[in-house]
């Protein structure tokens, strides 16, 4: 009961120095408040961290009155002074508010934290998705690449550092320091995105395995003892994961501008280097095939429906879950031609033909808006517990072909997934 009062009575404070700060004129002064509010905030407990949110999403929204004649006077006179007043009527003031907050020491830090509680709870809270877009503008003016820096993670790197990229790597988990030392040997690097206003905190970083052909096994890449490879090998570079360590960045593009910047520094620092490819998951096609494995809409020839039609038959798609198969002890070694090649057919029409829409696979709707080539599919390629669950342990090799990017990005964006004649072949 005392635990809940106290709460209240923060949570009253920190409204209050909201309006303070949001109504303070001098720089210095906004400054100290901001830092007074930063600090309130973060005594709050989560359920009044909600009610913080709610007041936000209340407060500090534009004048529809004013929004409304602003509008209608440039409807009218559609020239740049009537153009500013309705940009400055329509902007929030909760903007603003966040400007502020960023002034005071630790702001940044604390604006992402705030996001990050705030998309955890989104779904349920529709009301706050202005806060979200106030949010999600200013972080991505504020973490444009132009800003940020780009390091590698060495061996040599401070500890801290390396503790973070062991805890922050989500695609292949690192075991312990002596795998976070293999994959920062000379034929394996690491590099991270950082911003002066977070300093030593990475905000996305890639892997990358230097290796003379394109790389069809992941275990390969991940196994603590493959010997180092020699620099006169070095022919191809495989980016094979890469990790975000801040929630609150969710939506602001990083990923994209971190590959493009690693393979420019990559082809600077070692010219034998040819071939640029992922090696990467595919995390929605068991749900994908658990749900049906509908192509709705697709632009499939008779022959191509027939044989897709044909490859659910045979895995008994609806109906047998991916789950079952496990428990039944399935494996990529295990299994049949006709089943091998059946999924290897699914999983082709997945990535062509549901990367282009809402609710297709993550990281082909990354790669391939990014203007890479759909290039290969790799049988038994990941054969840990995770991708046997997720993609049954399926690895897709994207090609990043630097005087294609542009044209196949404008591709992707019209609906159409550039892909090799191997791929095409699997339909």
């Amino acid at each position: 009961m005392f635990d809940n009062f106290r709460q209240d009575r923060h949570l009253v404070h920190l409204r209050q120095t909201t309006e303070r700060l949001i109504g303070a004129l001098g720089e210095s002064n906004a400054q100290s408040i901001a830092l007074e509010l930063v600090g309130q905030y973060q005594q709050l407990d989560p359920a009044h961290r909600q009610g913080y949110f709610d007041f936000l999403a209340a407060s500090f929204n534009p004048d529809p009155l004013k929004v409304k004649a602003a509008a209608d006077a440039y409807a009218a006179q559609p020239d740049a002074r009537h153009l500013v007043e309705l940009f400055k009527v329509a902007e929030p003031s909760r903007q603003e508010l966040l400007r502020r907050i960023n002034r005071a020491p630790g702001g940044t830090s604390a604006i992402i934290d705030m996001r990050q509680t705030l998309l955890e709870q989104l779904k349920g809270k529709p009301a706050w998705a202005a806060i979200d877009a106030d949010m999600h503008h200013l972080l991505t003016s504020w973490f444009n690449p132009g800003f940020l820096e780009l390091h590698e993670i060495t061996w040599k790197s401070p500890a801290e550092l390396l503790e973070k990229i062991i805890a922050h790597e989500s695609v292949h988990a690192i075991d312990g320091w002596d795998d976070l030392r293999r994959r920062l040997q000379p034929d394996r690097r690491c590099f991270a995105f950082f911003h002066r206003q977070l300093p030593n905190e990475p905000l996305i970083f890639v892997e990358v395995a230097l290796v003379p052909t394109i790389a069809r096994d992941v275990g390969a890449l991940l196994d603590k003892k493959t010997p180092v490879g020699e620099a006169k090998t070095f022919k191809t570079a495989i980016f094979y994961s890469i990790s975000n360590c801040q929630p609150g960045l969710r939506g602001v593009s990083l990923g994209n501008f971190l590959i493009k910047r690693v393979a420019q520094k990559l082809q600077a620092d070692i010219p034998t280097l040819k071939v640029y490819s992922t090696l990467s998951p595919i995390p929605g096609l068991t749900r994908w095939l658990d749900e049906g494995a509908s192509l709705e809409g697709a632009k499939l020839s008779d022959a191509q429906q027939a044989r897709l039609a044909q490859a659910r038959e045979l895995l008994q798609l609806p109906g047998k879950t991916w789950r079952d198969r496990l428990k039944s002890g399935w494996q990529p070694s295990d299994c049949s031609e006709p089943d091998k090649e059946a999924l290897m057919r699914l999983a082709a029409a997945y990535l062509i033909h549901r990367s282009t829409v809402r609710g297709g696979d993550p990281v082909a709707h990354f790669h391939l808006t990014n203007g890479a080539t759909l290039h290969q599919l790799n049988w038994a390629a990941d054969l840990s517990r995770k991708g046997l669950q997720q993609y049954g342990g399926l690895m897709v090799n994207y090609l990043y072909e630097p005087d294609k990017v542009e044209a196949q990005h404008e591709a992707f964006i019209n609906g159409k997934v550039i892909r090799s004649r191997g791929v095409d072949k699997l339909l």
